[in-house]
Formats: structure tokens, sequence, C-alpha cells
């Protein structure tokens, strides 16, 4: 694994481009969020989505989320209701995945039974930059331990997936908490897990 630490504000670009460039060829990064680390991979890379299934001994049903750079390329890959579109507005970038319906440029792959997708935009600048420098979204799921524990210290994280991850981008010690999933695929709003961010907007 190739192994490189960023400032977490102002990350250096040249070891950007080196993960963009390993998501190109089909390779698996892991890299920071506002939440926890994720494992990451182009989304229209089959090869690599499998490998972070096998990764995270989890079954194809799982549904993965999409790491967006901003909100104009979430419609894209998915249908964004005006309700949607102005409590994502709101809250992103921000620690929250929307469960939204898909549209016909998300990959099959990762849609839902119901056809849906989780869309990312995390206030965190390596994630954010990882997804523009690409050219299209990051997929994204964190990364858990054998008792799907989150993990959050860079150095046990790399010791763990040295063998498996072709690049890791650390940034310190993250929170060990995950982001808040609130589906939005429908009129009214669902808090599927409640984690990081603020969710007094559903309450009104």
């Amino acid at each position: 694994m190739e192994y490189y630490e960023l400032h977490p504000v102002t990350p250096q670009i040249r070891y950007i481009n080196k993960a963009v460039e390993v998501l190109k060829n089909g390779g698996i990064i892991i890299y920071p969020t506002d939440t926890v680390y994720g494992f990451g991979c182009d989304i229209f890379n089959n090869e690599a989505v499998e490998r972070i299934y096998e990764i995270k001994n989890e079954t194809g049903t799982k549904l993965f989320s999409f790491i967006c750079p901003d909100l104009k390329d979430i419609s894209t890959y998915a249908k964004v209701s005006d309700y949607a579109y102005k409590i994502m507005k709101k809250l992103l970038p921000g620690p929250y995945t929307f469960v939204l319906p898909a549209s016909r440029k998300a990959p099959k792959k990762l849609l839902s039974k119901r056809a849906t997708v989780g869309i990312r935009i995390p206030s965190h600048n390596i994630a954010l930059t990882l997804a523009k420098e690409l050219g299209n979204p990051l997929m994204s799921t964190s990364v858990t331990n054998r008792r799907g524990d989150n993990l959050y210290n860079p150095d046990e994280i790399k010791t763990i997936f040295d063998p498996h991850v072709d690049l890791m981008l650390a940034a310190g010690t993250l929170n060990n908490q995950p982001s808040s999933i609130v589906d939005l695929s429908t009129d009214t709003p669902e808090i599927i897990r409640k984690g990081m961010g603020d969710l007094s907007i559903f309450y009104v």
C-alpha cells in the first residue's frame, strides 16, 4: 500500500493526483471524510466495487454511498425533488448521507432493491478534491474491522489493510462516528441512522 499523510484543509495536490491515478486504474483507496475513514473506488469500475465488497465481507445488496464534489453533480446520478434540494442545500457539505431515487446514469450494481442511491458531500477537502479530480463520484463505505466497528486511527488502519488496499491518504485520527442517513426518496423524510450532524430540521 502506498501511504501519504495530507493536510486536511489544504491537501497536497500531488498526493491527491496519485490517488486519482490509482482510482482511474481500477484501484482501491482509503481516505478521510468529515466523519470516518472510507474505502473508495471509481463507481463505474465493477471489479473495484467487487473488491470492496470482499474486503468488507459484505454481500452485493449493501448500499454504498457516492461522494460528489458539489450539489450540481447530484442530479446526474439521482432524482432530486424540490424539497430534497432545499434540505441538501441547507445541510451540505456536511456529515449526512441522503438516500434518493437513482437516475439512469447511476451504475446498476450500486443501486438498492428500491432503485435508490446514497449521496454524500462531506465537509472535508480531501474527499471533495478526490471526487472533483476523478471527474465522477467516488464510491464510499466506512473502514471497519471484522466486528463492524469503525476504525479512526490511521496507523491501525494501515496495519490491518496494507495487503488489501492500493493507497491510503491519512489526515490524522478522525471522529469515530458515522454520518447521519436520511431517506429523501419520498415526500416524507425518514431518518435511517442518527450519526453526526444536526437533524433538528426534520423535527420541526
